[in-house]
């Protein structure tokens, strides 16, 4: 009998002792404002000394080519700048490069007092369009006329395709296909494979 209560009485701290461990009832408490998410960024690539570079950049609204690419246009800030970042292509509102047709010859359009339609000037939405689906990208450049070099192609497929990935995770689509036409109908595709990491 005295073996049977001695191990009862051993038992019964044990059991005290594992009871007490778990989490105090309290209820809440109250410990500062409430938590905040992750600032979406997208990456834009500019040019430092000749080679591409990995720019982090707030959205114009949702991570997506569309805003990564228009971010893109934008061009380095003066901070940028000043850390000798550039770009080799044109402004998101850059003019449309059409002759402009004499006012005498047509009507005026409806709200533009007098100037001719080809005289307005060009809003981001006309200069560019991309349209994106899972893998593919399309970049339209409906301003540009002439041909941009290699580097200035390369800012745009690794902008979009970066935008692109990121918009597809979980998807399980892991390349990305960028097509990118200017103004005359000539096309450019790249991967994006080849795009330096942030």
């Amino acid at each position: 009998m005295r073996v049977v209560r001695r191990a009862l009485l051993l038992c019964v701290p044990a059991l005290c002792t594992l009871v007490s461990c778990g989490i105090p009832a309290t209820g809440v408490v109250e410990a500062g404002g409430p938590a905040h998410g992750i600032v979406p960024m997208v990456r834009v690539y500019f040019l430092q000394n000749g080679s591409l570079v990995a720019v982090p950049r707030r959205p114009v609204g949702t991570v997506d080519a569309e805003s990564a690419v228009k971010r893109l246009l934008e061009g380095p800030t003066d901070v940028e700048r000043a850390k000798r970042l550039t770009t080799l292509l044109p402004p998101l509102t850059a003019a449309p490069t059409i002759a402009p047709v004499p006012v005498t010859s047509m009507p005026p359009a409806s709200g533009l007092s007098g100037a001719s339609a080809a005289e307005a000037p060009a809003s981001a939405s006309a200069t560019v369009s991309v349209n994106a689906r899972s893998g593919v990208v399309s970049i339209q450049l409906h301003t540009v006329r002439e041909e941009l070099t290699d580097l200035a192609m390369a800012q745009l497929i690794c902008t979009a395709a970066e935008a692109q990935r990121a918009t597809d995770a979980g998807t399980g689509t892991g390349t990305v296909t960028v097509k990118v036409t200017n103004a005359l109908g000539r096309s450019v595709e790249g991967s994006g494979e080849r795009c330096p990491e942030g």
